[in-house]
């Protein structure tokens, strides 16, 4: 990134832009830019008002000519546009054109290093980030139920009911709105289990309810079955309809959650290392800064795991659309990278199904915030992901056994997508965002990032990382990813991040449901 600083009188106004490649034909507002503003570094006269985080032409652009932003392409020009002008969506628009997969050429060794964390071991081995018991739905219709089990035990509601057991971190009702009315034998169904089972045997769950109804599609034994999962004292299953109904299977609900708190609460903390670190990779209500300030700080962070071992999950495929040939780059083999595109195909073919386009992401607040088509959003969300090997492709909620970078394949919406990466084995969340997503994740703690100055002092209360310094040149990248990465290993050891504090994480669970209802 090359910020545009000059010394003396002229300053200030240099400051405004960044310029973040010597091929763009874009400069990024650093703050909003008024009509007559003279940049002397680029010889340009800005030619109308440029909100903060927007961006503006350096030259001149002909109608169908590509514009870059980061060196790549980010959209054609959908009529001329002139040196100074505001490049938004009213003159660019998406395109066709080829991209060079360039299979595993930039794939290379990585050192390693070594860090810790306090992390609690499981009897089987498996290391978790937090201490909770989970209460798992297999059909929307036993929703009710479950939240009821889950609410006795809030410390908010009834704090005396989890007082003697400091060692556990909550009981969370994870409820659907599916399960029924679906293919026994479809995708829809085997997605929506492959979830549902990974969350039953995820770490940070010291044990699991699964409830059900008793007649819906998703029959409890017929989903343990295909997860291969039985029945034991840490995971129990039972279904309304077996028990005698609700206020029954409430209360048996909260028997079998009491009965269970003092072994829970028996667990003690201690130093791993952080191989044992899955971090799912998120971004949400993005702005033009983006790609600029905490996602390649969250990449720098990324790097950090994956030198000490640990994984990374790289997520939300129509978010790295158009730059996923940055990613197969970086595979450590070609199968790998054509797994990848695999799943671009998928997306493409989906898409043109449902009548829709991949386009129609960035969001309404994505576009508000300097965001123009995927193509550019993609450039910038990519860099969540650092600069190691791409080392495996998952399919959504997939168990993640590779450490390293790999990536997973989910929606851009993300409660969807950060479900899934937990469902795969996340135990850590890293959420960046420039107009200020409120989300968190249950059983996994999630840390939010700012892109921007403003944001975090506005939102402070929900924002636990600031990286909007790198922009303005107060802080850098490389410090702002040893910073994400110590905070990654205390909130790992226990630390409360801000979503945590504020109780989200039960209302977020959301799987992925792409099948038809009947």
């Amino acid at each position: 990134m090359e910020l545009i600083m000059k010394t003396g009188a002229a300053q200030s106004i240099a400051a405004a832009v960044i310029r973040l490649n010597v091929l763009d034909d874009v400069l990024i507002a650093r703050q909003p830019l008024t009509e007559g503003l003279v940049i002397e570094a680029e010889r340009l006269t800005v030619c109308q008002p440029i909100p903060a985080g927007h961006k503006v032409a350096t030259r001149a652009i002909a109608q169908g000519e590509p514009l870059r932003r980061y060196g790549q392409i980010i959209g054609f020009a959908s009529q001329p546009i002139a040196p100074g002008e505001h490049v938004h969506v009213h003159n660019v628009e998406m395109g066709d054109f080829s991209r060079d997969y360039a299979f595993g050429v930039d794939a290379r060794e990585w050192p390693k290093t070594e860090a810790t964390f306090q992390g609690i071991v499981r009897a089987d081995g498996r290391v978790a980030t937090r201490n909770y018991i989970g209460i798992l739905t297999s059909v929307n219709c036993s929703a009710t139920v479950a939240r009821a089990i889950a609410d006795y035990f809030r410390r908010d509601i009834h704090p005396e009911a989890l007082a003697p057991y400091a060692n556990v971190d909550g009981v969370v009702a994870l409820t659907h709105g599916f399960g029924c009315a679906v293919d026994p034998r479809g995708e829809a169904l085997a997605m929506l289990q492959r979830t549902l089972g990974g969350y039953a045997i995820h770490p940070n769950f010291h044990a699991v309810l699964m409830i059900g109804l008793g007649c819906e599609t998703n029959q409890i034994d017929d989903l343990l079955k295909a997860q291969n999962l039985t029945k034991n004292d840490q995971l129990r299953a039972f279904t309304i309809q077996g028990t005698g109904g609700t206020s029954k299977t409430i209360a048996s609900g909260i028997a079998q959650v009491k009965s269970l708190l003092a072994q829970a609460n028996q667990v003690q903390r201690e130093p791993v290392s952080a191989r044992h670190l899955v971090v799912g990779l998120q971004c949400g209500g993005s702005d033009g800064y983006s790609g600029i300030t905490a996602n390649p700080a969250l990449g720098n962070a990324v790097d950090r795991v994956v030198a000490a071992g640990g994984t990374a999950i790289l997520s939300e495929t129509p978010e790295i659309y158009g730059a996923e040939h940055l990613l197969t780059r970086r595979a450590v083999s070609q199968a790998v990278g054509e797994k990848l595109i695999a799943r671009i195909h998928w997306w493409e073919d989906y898409c043109k199904r449902m009548n829709a386009e991949l386009n129609n992401n960035p969001s309404a607040g994505n576009k508000a915030g300097g965001l123009t088509t995927i193509l550019e959003k993609s450039l910038g969300a990519v860099a969540k992901a650092g600069s190691t090997n791409l080392v495996d492709v998952y399919e959504y909620a997939e168990h993640v056994s590779a450490h390293g970078l790999v990536f997973m394949d989910t929606p851009g919406y993300d409660p969807i997508s950060a479900t899934g990466q937990v469902a795969g084995g996340a135990n850590l969340i890293a959420f960046t965002t420039g107009r200020g997503s409120a989300y968190g994740c249950a059983p996994s703690p999630s840390i939010k990032l700012a892109t921007n100055q403003r944001l975090f002092e506005h939102q402070e209360e929900d924002m636990d990382v600031n990286c909007g310094g790198i922009a303005d040149g107060s802080t850098t990248i490389e410090e702002r990813g040893a910073y994400i990465f110590a905070m990654m290993l205390r909130i790992a050891s226990g630390e409360r991040s801000k979503s945590e504090q504020h109780g989200y994480g039960q209302n977020e669970f959301v799987p992925w449901q792409i099948g038809a209802i009947t």
